[in-house]
């Protein structure tokens, strides 16, 4: 099987070493991909936001698989052009990516398939946010409806600052704050079968003790040795079977990651937000961790044959994925510093610890950062304190001028706490 995955973040580069691990995959391409990626597939440019090129690379190169991974491309119709072009394709099309694309239409998804999720306002003018955010009270929190790179929700006991975000967005969501630890939980789906993965938490705090800014993510881990056994098996039956068959109904059946991002309050679990693509830092610890050759899936999904795959095997291993990040993120990030030490995690801890690149780029013979979110150091171990211990250990080894990262990440959960 040849296989195209297109993006170029840390996201990518896990679905990329999963796949290079894959005996199916016979050859594997990455668009435009980033320099970590290029060390487990060929790099190609393209326009990601360009449908039409993209279905023109896939067939170049004789594709038999096409993976998307962000969701600007998904909302974009990017998987539609590529389907037309007669090659499978991993990702919703156009309209059930909406799902991700529009707050307001994930809500009404909800509502239609009776799924839990937190009561809300969808508001347009300034008199139907000031009467939304009195009627919730504080913490306020105050969602982008449109796509925002994971930093468009705002969670915050200052009305001000509540108002000011709400009043920056064409179309806001309003809703009531969920108490309880959140969950990520992904599915692979044909729009009919529902195949759930191994859930995992994920940090979007910029800073230690979950303070600072909201980012696109600081870290993850999995498994959560404090969820209830049965957590995935009744997100299943009361969210993600329900999600896909009522979008089914709608004519617009979702083929592709659902995700689910989920709030274990104090009245049971409630839907926070859906994704229409793998997420970003989670991926990282969910592939680690998966036993089964990822190929094979992902098109059978695409195929819309998903009810031939047996159940998926996963590693006993936990897993924790550490972002280490420029200067100055989530606000401006400085990029083009050098990058080193990455030689030296590879000679000294892999296999069980190992980089993922996310925003990096090549300058001459030396690696640079090239985004916000610049690396995901990633371990496995058999229990969260030795994944925690290896994916630290590593990060000690890299240097980058002015870099951040949290120190707290899977600390909580390693210690016996939710």
């Amino acid at each position: 099987m040849k296989v195209l995955v297109i993006g170029g973040g840390a996201r990518e580069h896990a679905l990329c070493r999963s796949l290079s691990l894959d005996p199916d995959v016979t050859a594997l391409y990455c668009a435009p991909g980033n320099a970590g990626i290029a060390e487990v597939a060929e790099l190609h440019p393209v326009d990601q936001m360009d449908g039409d090129a993209v279905a023109r690379l896939a067939v170049e190169l004789g594709s038999d698989l096409v993976v998307v991974g962000p969701e600007a491309p998904l909302v974009a119709g990017v998987a539609d052009s590529v389907r037309a072009a007669g090659i499978p394709c991993f990702g919703p099309s156009r309209e059930a990516a909406q799902l991700e694309g529009s707050k307001a239409f994930a809500k009404d998804v909800m509502a239609g398939a009776n799924v839990p999720t937190a009561r809300s306002y969808v508001c347009t003018t300034p008199e139907e946010i000031d009467e939304a955010l009195d009627a919730f009270g504080a913490p306020y929190v105050v969602k982008d409806d449109g796509l925002a790179a994971g930093k468009g929700v705002v969670v915050t006991d200052d009305l001000a600052t509540a108002r000011e975000h709400a009043l920056a967005c064409d179309r806001v969501v309003i809703e009531e704050f969920l108490d309880g630890p959140e969950v990520s939980l992904f599915a692979i789906t044909d729009g009919v079968t529902v195949l759930p993965l191994q859930p995992a938490q994920d940090f979007k705090r910029a800073l230690d003790g979950d303070e600072g800014p909201n980012t696109g993510g600081m870290g993850a881990y999995s498994p959560l040795p404090w969820a209830d056994p049965k957590l995935v098996d009744e997100v299943m039956a009361s969210v993600l079977q329900p999600t896909v068959d009522e979008l089914r109904r709608r004519g617009t059946p979702f083929s592709g990651l659902l995700y689910a991002g989920l709030a274990i309050t104090s009245r049971g679990v409630r839907v926070i937000e859906f994704n229409a693509r793998f997420g970003d830092p989670e991926t990282q610890v969910v592939l680690a961790r998966l036993k089964t050759p990822l190929a094979s899936v992902l098109l059978n999904a695409a195929n819309g044959t998903l009810g031939v795959e047996p159940p998926l095997n996963w590693r006993d291993d936990a897993a924790v994925t550490v972002v280490l990040a420029s200067h100055n993120y989530p606000a401006t990030p400085r990029t083009g510093d050098p990058i080193e030490g990455l030689d030296e995690v590879a000679a000294e801890d892999a296999p069980t610890a190992y980089v993922l690149h996310a925003g990096t780029r090549r300058d001459g013979d030396t690696v640079v950062s090239a985004g916000g979110r610049v690396l995901s150091v990633t371990a496995t171990g058999k229990d969260l304190t030795q994944a925690r211990d290896r994916a630290y250990a590593a990060v000690g080894r890299i240097r980058l001028d002015g870099s951040q990262h949290r120190t707290d990440i899977a600390r909580a959960a390693a210690e016996g706490r939710d």
